[in-house]
């Protein structure tokens, strides 16, 4: 059995805020071209025709074991084969082979132009190298990357929740509002896409030995449509040609298979898909990190995800979740109505499976829980429903799954039975319970640590006795 130690936010974590100036793109926003005046913002803007229609941007992602690294990449559609090929290593001049896999790209979320998506899994890496990649497009090989592990006996990584590039629309911006049109008239992602950028840059000035960063989902906005450009504004950032990011699958992005292009995810599973992709998880240090797509509310999949993880991985020491709807959260309006209808599902497979921690976003707040572990008393099942069209997610009712029933989240004045129905929805989900901790260190404690994330903030793993 595992012997646990945490203090202040746990052992696991050392937390610090890195960017406190970057809000999530709802009440607040960040203004480029404010924050951005003597930083870059007018190359910015000149550049952005280029930058938005761009949709070859590599990303990189957690291989299955910190011994290896994912690539994903578009590239144009021509007479020739496509090369889904990497060249990697640590002698510029002389980069080994790696050969992946590539398929057809939806040309609906293109603008009818014709793509290929390019998925490469590069292996043998060592901690502590410096390494250099280039990939192919049509043949054509990039330019070299440089490309450097780090240690990972202590692993570090940056935590950030909903990105969410475009999210800024409506927003006034020189006398101007910014609009989520198409292609490079989608000035909210070019806004966001600069902050992004000086985000990310902010925090490896301050971290500069960051092994990967994770997302809790929501990489970018618009929901159920084509949004190319604002995939090209967020891979756009300088760090990530050479940073991995675990992104999580977020209800704006869920809706179509272009994040499942753009990001080559490990050991990916058949259980809780949508459109998008589906749970997938990985090794990294003494960490196993799964990640779940909680736009799904089959919460059996999910266990079977995380059952499969934790044999696939029996010696890892940290069990961390990330998932995207905050099930413990301190905003509103997501935390206490599509986040909060997972917690009678998912707390006593967390509690079952030893989970450490659960990395969450959706409410564009920063909460930390205490330790919550199950009632053990048995609550009703809930989920939300696409609505009539499909385009999105039905954010006025959430479903009874055993009866059926459609609970109004916001029930007009006067309507008793409705209030009644919600007020037992929200007593239903009181599910958990709060460890008894005295002081800031604990030993062996019961239950899970639960954070969600708003601007960017820094975690460490460190080694943990058994």
């Amino acid at each position: 059995m595992k012997r646990k130690y945490i203090a202040a936010v746990l052992t696991v974590f050392a937390m610090t805020t890195v960017c406190s100036t970057a809000f999530g793109a709802t009440g607040h926003y960040t203004d480029s071209s404010v924050v951005g005046a003597e930083s870059g913002w007018d190359e910015w803007v000149a550049n952005w025709d280029e930058t938005a229609t761009d949709f070859t941007k590599v990303s990189l992602t957690p291989g299955k074991d910190d011994t290896e690294l994912n690539f994903a990449w578009y590239s144009e559609k021509t007479d020739a084969a496509a090369t889904p090929v990497v060249h990697f290593g640590t002698d510029k001049e002389n980069l080994d082979t790696f050969e992946g896999e590539a398929g057809d790209v939806d040309q609906d979320l293109t603008g009818d132009k014709a793509y290929e998506y390019n998925h490469v899994t590069v292996t043998g890496l060592e901690p502590n190298t410096t390494y250099y990649y280039t990939v192919e497009k049509n043949g054509e090989q990039t330019e070299a990357v440089e490309y450097t592990t780090k240690s990972t006996d202590t692993v570090k990584m940056i935590y950030v929740g909903d990105p969410q590039v475009g999210a800024s629309k409506g927003q006034t911006q020189d006398g101007a509002e910014l609009v989520p049109d198409d292609g490079a008239a989608n000035t909210a992602a070019r806004n966001d896409g600069f902050s992004w950028n000086r985000t990310l840059n902010t925090a490896l000035a301050e971290n500069p030995d960051v092994n990967f960063v994770i997302s809790a989902g929501d990489q970018v906005n618009k929901t159920g449509a084509a949004k190319e450009e604002e995939y090209a504004s967020y891979l756009s950032a300088d760090a990530l040609a050479s940073l991995p990011v675990a992104t999580t699958i977020g209800n704006h992005d869920s809706l179509n298979p272009d994040y499942a292009y753009h990001f080559n995810n490990p050991n990916n599973t058949e259980n809780g898909k949508t459109a998008a992709g589906g749970d997938y998880y990985y090794s990294y240090g003494e960490g196993l990190f799964i990640v779940l797509n909680t736009n799904n509310y089959n919460v059996a999949e999910h266990q079977n995800t995380i059952e499969e993880a934790v044999k696939a991985y029996p010696d890892a020491k940290w069990h961390i979740v990330t998932i995207h709807q905050d099930i413990y959260g301190s905003g509103l309006d997501h935390s206490d109505t599509d986040g909060m209808i997972l917690r009678t599902q998912l707390t006593p497979i967390f509690d079952a499976n030893d989970i450490d921690v659960v990395l969450q976003g959706h409410d564009h707040t920063y909460s930390r829980s205490k330790l919550l572990y199950g009632d053990g008393q048995t609550h009703q099942s809930y989920e939300f429903q696409l609505n009539a069209d499909g385009t999105d997610y039905d954010w006025d009712h959430a479903a009874n799954v055993e009866t059926g029933e459609q609970i109004t989240l916001n029930p007009e004045d006067g309507d008793e039975e409705g209030k009644a129905a919600l007020e037992a929805f929200q007593e239903d989900n009181k599910c958990y319970t709060i460890e008894d901790v005295d002081g800031n260190t604990v030993t062996d404690p019961q239950g899970t640590l639960y954070m969600t994330g708003i601007t960017q903030q820094m975690l460490r793993l460190v080694s943990r006795s058994h």
